[in-house]
């Protein structure tokens, strides 16, 4: 068959963009795949050849993602053929690479395994890049008949359907982890306050369900907290609404400080603010929340200087009262704290 150099393309195998075309397919120096031998085996048995092989042409190497009878996974490009071959359209043969000037001083052709019959199918990207070979050797020259040179373009044909599925389904996968993450972050947003960051009714009405499961399975006590800033109107009527916004981004940070890690707050809304303590009972909880009382006495929010108070109800959980009839209970505790006086915590039994 005649070596196709007339048709040879107009840049060479360290062009960058295709380059680009072969990274794209992330196939360089990944494991032996069967789906590949498979072909390669085929492609020997078909051509009937000692040798097949896969090859991907990078930089400065050619890669092999499957080889039979060769034993090496790469070689460097000055003792390539294929670099030449991937510039050729179709098939490219050599039937004696002793009698072509390009070949016949390479190591492989001179010393062992003295190689003789290169006849190689281009592997092309579907936007028409060459990027390596399926290619078949023998150590003795000779020819291809037709239908083997049909077979040999034909298993070139099939591994890049192979590459271009491996990429579609890398690609979905990638796809599928936006999703995922996008899923994650509208489920976040869905359950946090905008402005505080904390847990919103939704997910505290959540967490509550959750937490009185794990009261039951774990045979553990807990308590809810429910607590109304004293006279916030005034800060807002006095200071505006942006500095109101502040002091209860700041109130919240204030909160995450200084309860446990465990506890779960979250904003009920307006200036009420719900609390769950984990393994607190009644008692442990009404210290808890005093010393956090305490505490919010020596602290002052934004640049005003602005200082808080609260008025609270406070219970132990009760695995068999509805998350709806518990925070009924805390905002009847709430409004008993203040009507009669505010700057208190109301405690009971749930």
């Amino acid at each position: 068959m005649r070596d196709e150099t007339a048709s040879v393309k107009s840049y060479d195998v360290s062009d960058e963009k295709r380059l680009e075309a072969l990274y794209r397919y992330n196939i360089l120096d990944t494991d032996f795949d069967p789906c590949f031998d498979d072909l390669a085996e085929l492609g020997a048995y078909i051509c009937e050849m000692p040798i097949a092989v896969i090859n991907f042409v990078d930089k400065d190497r050619q890669w092999f993602k499957s080889e039979i009878g060769l034993g090496v996974r790469e070689t460097a490009l000055d003792v390539s053929v294929c670099k030449h071959a991937i510039l050729q359209p179709g098939l490219f043969v050599v039937p004696d690479m002793t009698k072509d000037e390009r070949f016949a001083n390479y190591d492989l052709v001179t010393g062992e395994p003295h190689l003789r019959f290169y006849a190689g199918a281009l592997l092309e990207s579907s936007d028409g890049f060459p990027l390596g070979t399926f290619c078949v050797l023998d150590y003795q020259p000779r020819e291809l008949t037709a239908q083997q040179q049909k077979a040999l373009k034909t298993l070139a044909r099939q591994v890049m359907n192979q590459l271009e599925l491996m990429k579609i389904n890398a690609e979905q996968r990638e796809t599928l982890k936006d999703l995922e993450r996008s899923h994650k972050l509208l489920e976040i947003e869905a359950s946090t306050d905008e402005l505080t960051q904390l847990a919103n009714r939704r997910a505290i009405t959540h967490a509550l369900q959750h937490e009185l499961s794990l009261m039951q399975s774990m045979r553990r006590p807990s308590s809810a907290l429910l607590l109304d800033l004293d006279f916030f109107k005034a800060v807002n009527d006095q200071h505006g609404h942006l500095v109101g916004d502040e002091v209860l981004k700041e109130f919240a940070a204030f909160c995450n400080h200084e309860f446990r890690s465990s506890d779960l707050i979250g904003r009920w809304g307006g200036e009420e603010f719900v609390f769950i303590l984990p393994g607190s009972d009644i008692a442990v909880a009404q210290k808890v929340v005093t010393r956090f009382q305490e505490k919010l006495k020596t602290k002052s929010f934004t640049k005003a200087r602005i200082q808080l108070s609260f008025s609270a109800g406070l219970i132990e959980l009760n695995t068999s009262t509805s998350p709806k009839s518990t925070f009924k209970k805390l905002d009847d505790l709430l409004y008993q704290a203040k009507t009669e006086g505010r700057d208190q915590i109301i405690c009971a039994a749930n």
